[in-house]
């Protein structure tokens, strides 16, 4: 326990069921090491769930993906007034929308602001002309706010540590921690399915997460002759410019891809699956592989950052990032071998154990909160 009253955490999250999935274990951690844990986020479905940990709830407005100064507005006026109630010492902003807005609406204040930047977004990731057109002013802004001195940038991997480098962050504004960790107990291995070598992908619908290229790999493996099902779990994002849309849906169906939605039991998702897919643009540090690792799975992914960390060259396979070609040639690879598939899967747990774990990470976020607590004193 700290010593003295209780001070104020604040966590500023977009959405609440991001903060349940992806911050439970490290607020859990921070409300037993003794802070005073408040949560700030678009409430939807998970109010009681917050709640019934013993943390308190502010409803803010949250736009995620507008770039509107009204929309902005809003949630800098609504976190600035409870900045005003409560009073944190310290505040989390997870991912990067949310570390803008809020560090805007921390300016002035008397707070230790944590950044968390959990990946770069649309605005770094995608080719278009729009996003092309506001990278510059998002370079700049981030520069300003994530280097002040009352700031710590919080990344997930080396590779987002070396582009705030780039961006001229001081290094000493910038601390790492392998992602959000994942639930050993609630993740474990089970042995493969019976029937067709199936592939699994878990994660929002968006073309920065390769899913047309994971589509297109399907359909080529088809073309071989080489059966293979794949079912994918998560739901389009009509806020991300990436999202797919309905027909796309509609034809992958049609083509006999399960596109199965959202899901809640991802364990058992995992469990009915072969193979662990993630052709992503560029990851924080993926949940979804972490999950796949951890039930013993083993894993495809793009060479990216974020990827990278999680699938070593004893836990998976890495390919190309937007190569269709080599996404089915590493995919029919893995379904010709179960020894390979088992070996691989068998890493990839014992990788999880080692560096991933939900205790492990929380235990670094929580020293993280009291090293900067300790320097503000």
């Amino acid at each position: 326990m700290l010593a003295g009253t209780r001070p104020r955490l604040l966590y500023v999250v977009s959405e609440d069921w991001y903060f349940l999935s992806h911050r439970l274990p490290m607020a859990r951690a921070a409300r037993d090491a003794g802070f005073d844990v408040h949560v700030a986020t678009h409430v939807q479905h998970g109010a009681e769930a917050i709640r019934r940990e013993g943390f308190v709830l502010h409803s803010i407005p949250f736009e995620r993906g507008k770039l509107s100064i009204g929309a902005g507005w809003r949630t800098i006026r609504a976190i600035r007034s409870i900045h005003a109630d409560i009073q944190p010492v310290l505040a989390h902003h997870v991912s990067l929308q949310p570390a803008v807005l809020a560090s805007m609406a921390a300016l002035g204040r008397d707070v230790v602001c944590v950044n968390a930047v959990t990946g770069f977004g649309f605005a770094f990731t995608s080719s278009s002309l729009k996003a092309r057109a506001i990278r510059p002013a998002i370079a700049s802004l981030l520069r300003w706010l994530l280097g002040r001195p009352s700031s710590v940038a919080l990344v997930q991997n080396p590779d987002d540590r070396a582009a705030l480098l780039g961006l001229r962050v001081p290094a000493d504004r910038i601390v790492c921690i392998a992602g959000s960790g994942v639930d050993l107990e609630r993740f474990t291995p089970t042995p493969e399915p019976a029937g067709v070598i199936t592939v699994g992908f878990v994660g929002r619908l968006l073309a920065d997460k390769g899913v047309h290229t994971l589509v297109e790999a399907h359909h080529l493996l088809k073309s071989r002759g080489v059966e293979i099902a794949l079912q994918m779990a998560g739901t389009p994002d009509p806020a991300n410019p990436s999202s797919v849309t309905e027909a796309e849906l509609a034809a992958w169906r049609a083509a006999g891809i399960s596109v199965l939605g959202h899901i809640d039991d991802i364990p058992a998702f995992w469990a009915s699956a072969h193979i662990a897919v993630l052709p992503s643009r560029r990851e924080g540090l993926p949940k979804s592989l972490l999950e796949a690792a951890a039930s013993g799975r083993p894993m495809i992914a793009s060479d990216v950052p974020g990827c990278r960390e999680v699938v070593g060259t004893e836990s998976g396979l890495l390919v190309r990032v937007d190569d269709p070609v080599a996404l089915a040639d590493a995919i029919e690879r893995l379904a010709a071998s179960q020894e390979l598939r088992q070996r691989l899967g068998a890493a990839a747990r014992q990788s999880a154990e080692a560096r991933f774990g939900n205790e492990r990470i929380a235990r670094e976020t929580v020293a993280l909160y009291q090293r900067l607590l300790s320097a503000r004193a």
